[in-house]
């Protein structure tokens, strides 16, 4: 729910011209526009990883060349979701999700304070990377990529990928690969400029349709709710328009694509607004990007779907979102 700081943008009928010149600008950006590659050491996204475990994955992340803080937050948000509580009904334990047989082989002190404690993340996140650089070591003279091997030997173990000289043909390993390498993109800090979408025209048309509608907590859209939308409901629905299915909670629709800076959005950029502005997953609202500094958005109640200014205190980032980056988002968490 956005708060008090909102101020309403532009007349309806005004609205709806601007945001036709908007979507066909957003053609011509996403043509014109490319992304530029680099070498660099990779960087967390803003508040991507919450503050109190992002020197853990900053510092376990380099442990060896396999891996990186981005690609080991991804990996600790698909098992998890960043709780420390998390039990699956397999018995996988913690942050990072160990089952007892492998974390009795594989658990260290990533601490000193003299114990493994699987449900401690600054014991849990040391040892998901170094059992991570452990495979890779496994896997080295296999050919492909490190990487893709390494997470294919976490998956399917090492033998399976020596045998198959890389990444074998299972279904459920290939797809395993893909969603981390896909999540991966949504916790790095951009190098260069990040590459335009060419689904956000239609996101944007669809939006722009429910100016007006009046806002609904929890809403969807539905006939039975009025086609009243909250504020991710909106957003939920605009890209499934483009056949992107983002997820229903806007703190999880963050890590749908790579994070432009503030100074390189694009029309359909999902902009997001947090309590905490380090920590992505205290964000409670998100809305549209449509240029010029305004997003389309579902407010709070009692309002209706309008146009608002993005730079409030509470902005917090943006994604641009991509197909591959919805995808790779978990639908359901191990529970506390």
């Amino acid at each position: 729910m956005r708060k008090f700081w909102v101020v309403g943008g532009i007349g309806i009928g005004v609205a709806m011209c601007f945001v036709a010149l908007l979507v066909v600008g957003t053609y011509s950006a996403a043509a014109g526009l490319g992304s530029a590659g680099s070498n660099a050491a990779v960087g967390l996204a803003k508040g991507a990883v919450p503050a109190k475990f992002q020197p853990l994955v900053q510092k376990w992340g380099n442990l060896c060349s396999a891996i990186n803080p981005a690609l080991l937050a991804a990996q600790l948000y698909q098992e998890s979701g960043w709780n420390p509580r998390a039990q699956s009904k397999a018995a996988a334990q913690g942050i990072a999700q160990f089952i007892p047989g492998t974390w009795s082989g594989h658990g260290i002190d990533g601490d000193g304070d003299g114990d493994r404690d699987v449900w401690d993340p600054a014991d849990a996140i040391p040892s998901a990377a170094s059992y991570d650089c452990e495979l890779a070591g496994y896997v080295k003279n296999v050919p492909g990529d490190r990487t893709d091997n390494m997470l294919a030997a976490y998956n399917a173990g090492a033998y399976r990928v020596i045998r198959s000289g890389g990444v074998p043909k299972i279904a459920e390993t290939q797809n395993y690969v893909k969603i981390i390498r896909s999540l991966e993109k949504s916790f790095a800090r951009p190098v260069g400029r990040v590459e335009p979408s060419r689904q956000a025209a239609g996101a944007i048309y669809f939006a722009q349709k429910k100016l007006g509608t009046k806002y609904l907590w929890g809403g969807n859209g539905t006939a039975e709710q009025g086609g009243r939308f909250d504020c991710s409901g909106l957003t939920q629905a605009a890209y499934r328009t483009v056949d992107i299915e983002l997820p229903r909670v806007a703190n999880d629709q963050y890590n749908a694509g790579p994070h432009p800076s503030r100074d390189e959005l694009l029309p359909g950029d999902l902009v997001f607004f947090s309590d905490d502005l380090t920590n992505s997953r205290a964000i409670h609202h998100v809305g549209l990007y449509v240029g010029g500094g305004y997003m389309i958005n579902a407010p709070y109640t009692g309002a209706v779907i309008r146009f608002d200014k993005i730079d409030t205190p509470d902005y917090f980032g943006a994604t641009r979102v991509t197909k591959d980056g919805a995808a790779a988002l978990p639908t359901a968490q191990p529970a506390a």
